[in-house]
């Protein structure tokens, strides 16, 4: 059986009557490939924020590599490996993608107030920083300032930015959202082919990228797991195509 990376035990929230999280337990083995799926008002931001910190539940834990790190604020779960992106870009404009990410490696070293002054003594940090970009295809582009990338493109050096921080359990939120559909094949394609070591959770929307990345599916209704499985057994869920997928069919 493979090896429990994150986990969450009766995991509760409510705000006012309103249940946006009930009871959920899940388990992402190392190296998974695991969407989250559901309607909008599912919980599925919700879940991500109780995951990373920055929204405490009211009930239940959250293990990660079997440790509760329930009580832990955000930036202490990012030092133990579990990472998240946001829907929203949140990069620096006015850099180039290597100085970028150069900087989120500086800043996990302790060294980010200085590193542009002194630059030669960080080699290694902008070596690191053009093997991330490089193996998220970026490399031919790592010295375009960060505006004038594509969208995709965009998108991309945010995971970089995120990978800066050495995780174990990679959270996207919604990582294609706003992305042509000409460059979502290829930021997934990307996505997959991050290392086999680290966990990868992500919400989606394009259920044709869900059924082709992933390897399991969570489908969250109305903050409840409905269902989880592999992509054909949630394609062929009669509850979950009246719920969220209709009744059109995903191979």
């Amino acid at each position: 059986m493979s090896e429990t990376v994150l986990a969450t035990r009766g995991l509760r929230k409510n705000f006012g009557s309103l249940v946006v999280a009930g009871d959920i337990n899940i388990e992402l083995p190392r190296g998974a490939r695991h969407a989250l799926i559901g309607p909008n008002g599912a919980g599925k931001t919700t879940l991500i924020n109780m995951l990373t910190g920055m929204l405490q539940p009211d009930a239940g834990q959250i293990m990660l590599e079997g440790a509760d790190v329930t009580g832990l604020k955000p930036a202490a779960r990012v030092h133990r490996g579990l990472v998240r992106t946001f829907q929203i870009n949140t990069l620096f404009p006015r850099l180039c993608a290597i100085e970028a990410v150069t900087l989120a490696i500086c800043e996990r070293e302790g060294h980010a107030r200085n590193w542009w002054r002194r630059l030669p003594v960080y080699r290694d940090a902008v070596d690191e920083a053009y093997a991330i970009l490089a193996s998220l295809q970026l490399g031919a582009d790592c010295t375009r300032v960060t505006r004038e990338l594509a969208y995709g493109q965009q998108r991309l050096l945010e995971i970089s930015l995120a990978l800066a921080a050495k995780p174990r359990v990679l959270l996207l939120d919604e990582p294609a959202a706003g992305v042509p559909r000409s460059e979502s094949s290829a930021l997934f394609q990307a996505i997959a082919g991050l290392p086999a070591d680290i966990t990868v959770f992500f919400i989606e929307h394009d259920m044709d990228i869900v059924f082709k990345f992933a390897s399991r599916i969570i489908v969250l209704v109305g903050g409840r797991v409905l269902v989880e499985g592999a992509p054909s057994e949630i394609a062929a869920d009669q509850r979950v195509r009246e719920v969220y997928l209709g009744h059109g069919k995903h191979g």
